[in-house]
């Protein structure tokens, strides 16, 4: 089988490379993404290994690389993305990447140091530019007759009569100090300055209505200018203690009116200055980001790949030559070739004579799990991988998930209407998907619709096909082939009956089905609709379900015979098949034989749709050993001989349950007697000991890799165990499986209950919203309809298509992990994860933005 069916086969190989020629050569198997490597260092510290200085380089190149990309951004430069992938540099070409971004990163760094400092430096002029404009208002408003009070305050009465005494008065002069401070911390600050000054200041304050912006950050702030007079020099060391707690800015003020005009003429100029300095210098700092934004991008590809490099090869092992590098991988056989392709291109990159060595080991440790997928696949495989990576060489779900998952989920999700909606959406995501993967987004919703595309797509267009057969679109029927149902009441009987019947037997019945699907006439009998429906769709469910499990037996079959387990056969396959089949599969028989043999229109009483038995009611006296009551015409019987087939059939389930119990135990342990008494077999020659041990290891080493595990010893991979434990395990299977047979089966039950409860939330959407839109007349019935259309398709979509489809998308995964894969599935494997560039970078990338 393909790769999708099951795993690739893989195999443990030894790689030696010489020294010269091992980053080349990994080099090229990066670019692959074919090979896994093994740590054959575990015991050895990070900080220990061979090439660990090289790796803090790349880490340190990696450091200026996103202070270059923080800058980029900051400043909104477009950063060149062209798609492409380059090589990843010789280990000589290192010391040039090294000095070219130490020099960008030195540049740009003292670029950024010197427009911070100019930046302070205008922002220290332009706060004293504010300073003066305002402070001369202040001192104008002191000079006013109307300020004595304030003076009287400060001074007291006697010391504005001393100021006008000459010199005397000179030393009663008020101080003051101006400053400008956040205008947030004010209304603080003025409370602090009165308490601790007792009332002997005087603060005057003005906003500054334009933001200045802080050279630490770029961030916009709001100050305000403030002038505090004082009195005394006790009270002036007091004041700038304050002011330096509330890391207020404090600058000099002149008190003469023509010095305070001649520092503003000079400030003004000295800012003009500032001003033009400060365009060239970032002028100068946008040259030197756009010069690095073109290559940034490649570079981070560049230094990322060099680190992938030295990473692997600190995987490798030394020789005791120094001079050869040792490796274990697996690859997948397949492949086997192309990989020695690529090691013989990396020699010859690297110039060096000695060609790499890849050697097959054999090995009893399980491989990896390798599933080949594409775009189209990719999407189911992450559904099985989210419940279990499969084992080795398991049968793999997906393909079989491609089909049943879209299927299962379009029972449950089953309308004409909303099914092409969801077709629509996933087709646009097909079509236009190279564009859509090229924007990156980093919605993870919208990345999760993305990446199920493929999925959307084909619910949608299986979800049209069970609306089709449903005859249902936006809970309205599609009247194709017309109706086999006929009305024979006259119109004013019509008129005046809320209820009519119509006679399946009579006239009323063409007695010929509809072509496909339902009826459209069962869409305008509400009375009966859902009674008709649920019996439908119930015994439905059942016979998908039952179908869809007996499938899964089946699939385990192929995992038997492929690693030639026998016992499990006989001891598992067969009871399974058995006890499921006369029993539940028996049980949607008679659903067929119920819908052929009784109708109507039967001419016989005893198959007339009266005398139709339940079969449900027939399945529990079947499995109590219950005989049917009879009465009057009807046969509680469908065929002849039905009661002693039901008792036989119920016999032999009921046997299969201790054959499922204690068959393989038993097998086990008969296989491990016979297997203890062996005789010994001699060997002629000396060292028989020795070459007993070496052919049983040839013998062991040509199995083939995948039953390597089953060949050892004759307890079917079971030697380690206890044969307690074996019951004890066996026991639990049994149970799970008989319980689980009767559990799941209800289960499935899911399908016919989510059908119903989304046709009916479309029937009351329409009922309830639409409807009333359409009833309405004239000109503003249309108004209304635009109205309550738009209200009806946003719940339709939100509703009835967003939220009811998750919920019939999870019941289907519910039903594929549980009731279809617990019949076949381990999933105890692990993920082969080869060393890939590509997986690299788009890791790194996707971590970069988050």
């Amino acid at each position: 089988m393909g790769s999708l069916f099951r795993s690739e086969e893989m195999s443990l190989c030894q790689l030696f490379l010489q020294s010269e020629a091992a980053y080349a050569c990994v080099s090229e198997l990066g670019e692959l993404g074919l090979v896994q490597f093994r740590d054959l260092n575990p015991d050895v510290n990070a900080f220990q290994r061979k090439f660990v200085n090289e790796v803090r380089r790349c880490d340190e190149m990696e450091r200026k690389l996103r202070y270059l990309e923080k800058e980029i951004k900051k400043d909104g430069i477009p950063m060149l993305d062209t798609g492409e992938s380059p090589e990843a540099p010789q280990p000589r070409e290192m010391i040039d990447l090294e000095a070219t971004f130490e020099k960008l990163e030195n540049e740009l760094r003292e670029v950024n140091q010197n427009a911070e400092a100019l930046k302070r430096n205008y922002l220290e002029l332009t706060e004293l530019k504010h300073i003066l404009r305002k402070t001369q208002v202040f001192f104008d408003e002191m000079a006013d007759s109307h300020r004595e009070e304030e003076q009287v305050n400060l001074l007291g009465e006697e010391g504005i009569r001393a100021g006008g005494a000459g010199a005397q008065g000179q030393n009663l002069k008020l101080g003051f100090v101006a400053g400008v401070i956040l205008r947030e911390r004010l209304p603080a600050f003025e409370r602090m300055l009165w308490r601790a000054c007792r009332g002997n200041v005087f603060l005057r304050q003005a906003m500054i209505e334009d933001p200045l912006e802080d050279p630490s950050n770029g961030d916009k702030v709001y100050k305000s200018v403030f002038i505090i007079f004082f009195q005394g020099d006790q009270l002036k060391t007091r004041v700038k203690k304050i002011c330096e707690g509330f890391r207020a800015t404090l600058y000099p003020c002149p008190e003469a009116p023509t010095d305070r005009r001649e520092m503003a003429m000079g400030v003004m100029t000295r800012i003009e200055d500032l001003h033009t300095v400060l365009g060239q210098t970032q002028d100068h700092r946008h040259r030197v980001l756009v010069a690095a934004a073109k290559n940034l991008k490649n570079w981070f590809v560049k230094v990322r790949k060099i680190k992938a490099i030295y990473h692997t090869l600190n995987l490798f092992n030394l020789d005791v030559t120094q001079k050869c590098l040792i490796a274990e991988c697996w690859v997948p056989l397949l492949d086997f070739e192309t990989i020695q392709i690529a090691l013989r291109r990396g020699t010859e990159r690297s110039g060096s004579s000695v060609p790499p060595i890849l050697n097959r080991m054999e090995t009893f440790e399980d491989p990896p799990t390798y599933n080949r997928t594409n775009k189209f696949t990719h999407a189911f495989q992450a559904l099985i991988n989210a419940y279990g990576v499969a084992s080795y060489r398991e049968m793999n779900p997906a393909p079989y998930t491609i089909i049943t998952f879209p299927f299962l989920f379009a029972v449950m999700f089953g309308d004409l209407g909303h099914g092409l909606i969801m077709a629509l959406f996933g087709l646009w995501m097909v079509l236009k998907e190279k564009p859509l993967a090229a924007k990156k987004s980093d919605n993870e919703i919208w990345n999760i619709f993305f990446g199920g595309r493929y999925i959307i797509f084909l619910m949608g267009v299986f979800s049209m096909y069970t609306g089709f057969v449903y005859n249902d679109i936006f809970s309205k029927s599609l009247n194709v082939f017309g109706s086999a149902w006929s009305i024979n009441y006259n119109t004013s009987t019509v008129m005046s009956n809320k209820a009519l019947q119509l006679d399946p037997k009579g006239a009323d019945y063409a007695q010929t089905p509809y072509p496909i699907g339902l009826d459209p006439v069962w869409q305008v009998a509400p009375l009966n609709k859902i009674i008709f429906q649920n019996a439908y769709k119930m015994k439905i469910s059942i016979i998908f379900g039952v179908i869809h499990m007996l499938f899964g037996v089946f699939v385990g079959l192929f995992n038997h015979r492929y690693f030639k387990n026998k016992s499990a056969i006989y001891c598992e396959f067969i009871p399974q098949v058995i006890f499921l089949v006369f029993l539940f599969f028996y049980m949607t028989l008679l659903m067929f034989i119920k819908w052929v043999k009784y109708s109507a229109s039967s001419t016989d009483p005893a198959f007339s749709a009266a005398c139709a038995p339940s079969i449900l009611i027939t399945f529990i006296n079947m499995v109590l050993f219950k005989a049917p009551e009879e009465g009057g015409d009807c046969s509680p019987y469908m065929f002849a001989g039905q009661a002693g087939l039901q008792k036989f059939l119920v016999v032999v389930a009921l046997l299969c349950v201790p054959w499922m119990l204690l068959a393989k135990p038993i097998l086990i342990m008969r296989s491990r007697k016979e297997a203890a008494h062996q005789p010994i077999t001699p060997y002629s020659n000396e060292n028989g000991d020795a070459d007993a041990a070496g052919l049983n290891q040839h013998n062991s080493a040509t199995a083939p890799a995948g039953q390597q595990p089953q060949q050892q010893g004759g307890g079917h991979g079971h030697d380690n165990e206890e044969m307690s434990e074996i019951f004890i395990h066996q026991g639990i299977h049994t149970i799970e499986y008989v319980l689980g047979s009767v559990s799941h089966t209800a289960s499935y039950l899911r399908l016919w209950a989510l059908s119903l409860a989304h046709a009916q939330l479309a029937e009351v959407l329409w009922n309830m919203v639409l409807q009333n839109g359409l009833k309405q007349d004239g000109w503003i019935g249309g108004i209304a309809l635009w109205v309550v259309f738009a209200f009806w398709a946003v719940l339709t979509v939100g509703i009835l298509v967003l939220m009811e489809g998750l919920s019939a998308f999870l019941h289907t995964l519910r039903l594929h992990w549980v009731e279809f894969q617990s019949k076949f599935y381990a999933g105890l494997g692990y993920a082969f994860q080869p060393f890939s560039f590509e997986v690299i970078l788009d890791s790194s990338s996707s971590s970069t933005e988050d």
